[in-house]
């Protein structure tokens, strides 16, 4: 058996990737076939070789980066831009106290992109929406539950949300994250629960380019409020108080670095002092 075989093999039943001809030829060494193509789907066979390979293959790369004394010493992490410039630095300096040196990477992502860098492991945790289903080996723990808001250009009449609900049709166009994201997924329910019918005509991935794409007249934008969120100027932000909420969390895939293990425990600390903050208001 083709070692270099093994490792595409490995690389393909993971991510769900691209059937080379050098893993037709690794079924053809074995005599069987390892999966099915359209749709993606390990067969018993290849389930079987997948979990007999896929410890060595996990560990490999913290196996380089121990040897090369690494491993402690990078943390990487993917979230919103706003908890990038808002919150991670202090989280940060904190986490300094416990390891003074090393490797720093920073991804600005929201949860589809955070989603894919973890299961590329190319970060070590993120920042993010979470829900109930996640991704296969994906980890998560809750941190905060924040309201939807909605974002309008300031010179807009519209100073409640409850007044679009009283339309016959919403004509302005929905600005918003992609339609399963868990953002508009829980906008979604809020408006079945009112009987009222408003779908995405601007899908994006950022905070930020909802906001630029309202400032500049394209629509309204569908949103999250983080603890102290203050719209843009020129922007006017409406709460939706009887909506559902959306629960941040961290997320992480296998066994967390102990640099790793400290970055989740002061970003929990840093959640519990922005739940007080907030009561208190």
């Amino acid at each position: 058996m083709n070692i270099h075989h093994l490792e595409l093999f490995y690389y393909v039943a993971r991510h769900g990737g691209i059937v080379s001809g050098q893993i037709a030829r690794l079924e053809e060494s074995l005599g069987t076939k390892l999966f099915n193509r359209r749709p993606f789907a390990l067969l018993p066979s290849g389930m079987e070789l997948y979990e007999f390979i896929r410890p060595f293959f996990d560990e490999i790369d913290h196996v380089g980066e121990a040897i090369r004394g690494g491993s402690a010493h990078q943390l990487r992490v993917a979230a919103p831009a706003i908890v990038l410039h808002d919150y991670l630095p202090e989280i940060l300096r904190r986490v300094r106290k416990h390891f003074p040196a090393f490797r720093l990477t920073l991804h600005e992502a929201a949860r589809a992109e955070a989603e894919r860098l973890l299961q590329a492991a190319e970060i070590d945790l993120a920042v993010t929406v979470i829900e109930h289903k996640k991704a296969s080996g994906v980890r998560s723990r809750a941190l905060l539950e924040l309201p939807l808001i909605l974002l309008v250009k300031a010179t807009q009449r519209l100073t409640r949300a409850e007044e679009l609900w009283g339309r016959d049709k919403i004509e302005e166009t929905l600005i918003t994250f992609r339609r399963s994201d868990p953002v508009s997924v829980h906008f979604q329910l809020g408006l079945q629960q009112l009987g009222v019918e408003w779908f995405p005509g601007i899908e994006v991935n950022s905070a930020r380019l909802i906001e630029c794409y309202v400032a500049h007249g394209y629509g309204i934008g569908l949103s999250v409020a983080t603890p102290g969120f203050r719209a843009p100027k020129g922007i006017r932000a409406l709460k939706l108080p009887n909506f559902p909420k959306v629960m941040i969390g961290a997320a992480w895939t296998g066994k967390l670095s102990a640099i790793a293990q400290q970055f989740l425990a002061e970003v929990e600390v840093e959640a519990r002092v922005v739940k007080r903050s907030t009561k208190l208001r």
